[in-house]
């Protein structure tokens, strides 16, 4: 998901598309809730690792 979020704001930024950037960003402080949340123990979507 953090990859995601990179390529779309990458994408947006380039091409000049406010959406995918907002989108990027939205996805990228997601993908970093979720991993940070994951790696000190808590579960996430009911499970308690990721494999």
């Amino acid at each position: 998901m953090i990859i995601l979020g990179l390529i779309l704001l990458v994408l947006g930024w380039a091409l000049g598309i406010s959406i995918l950037w907002t989108i990027g960003i939205i996805l990228l402080v997601l993908g970093a809730v979720l991993w940070i949340m994951g790696s000190v123990g808590h579960a996430v979507g009911g499970r308690n690792h990721y494999w």
